[in-house]
């Protein structure tokens, strides 16, 4: 039996509250791909396709469909944070003066320079942005609060250490 054609439809798959995207449909053998690259990004092609059931050539024609639709957006090394030296992790619940698109656009502008900030989500309740940080120690950590609620249009800033971290994944379910 032959494997679907690397060459797959695209079809609308909006997600909750996003604009229509073109995405291609995904078979098992897709999805098997993505599961086993956001395991292991590092492993050859040939043992891709080997854990895929395929031969090389098909599968790196669907990594390379999968790359172009966006649904691989990159590769990167897990790093160890902790050792590293960079031994607190925080979150802030940040709120805005105003929720003018212009306002939250330079909000996301400024911390985008941060290297600190490693994730910031636009948030409904309870804020307006929750952004996940990196520090050094906790005197980094609070000299990153005052840069948060000294920022111009930022109204209040609420933040959370993790104390640990049991789970950590990367991706989504597949």
């Amino acid at each position: 039996m032959r494997s679907r054609s690397a060459d797959l439809p695209a079809r609308q798959t909006p997600g909750p509250g996003a604009p229509e995207l073109d995405a291609p449909e995904l078979d098992a053998i897709d999805r098997r791909i993505l599961v086993e690259l956001q395991n292991d990004g590092r492993m050859t092609n040939v043992e891709l396709a080997r854990r895929a059931g395929i031969s090389a050539p098909p599968c790196l024609r669907r990594v390379r469909r999968l790359e172009e639709a966006g649904l691989i957006r990159g590769y990167h090394a897990d790093t160890d944070a902790q050792r590293l030296g960079w031994t607190v992790t925080f979150f802030a619940i940040v709120g805005l003066e105003s929720q003018k698109e212009s306002v939250l656009a330079e909000f996301e502008r400024l911390v985008a320079g941060w290297p600190e900030v490693r994730e910031c989500h636009m948030i409904r309740g309870g804020g307006d942005f929750l952004l996940r940080l990196a520090a050094r120690d906790t005197a980094h950590e609070n000299a990153l609060t005052q840069r948060l609620t000294g920022a111009d249009k930022v109204s209040r800033v609420q933040t959370l250490q993790t104390i640990r971290t049991s789970r950590s994944l990367a991706g989504v379910p597949l």
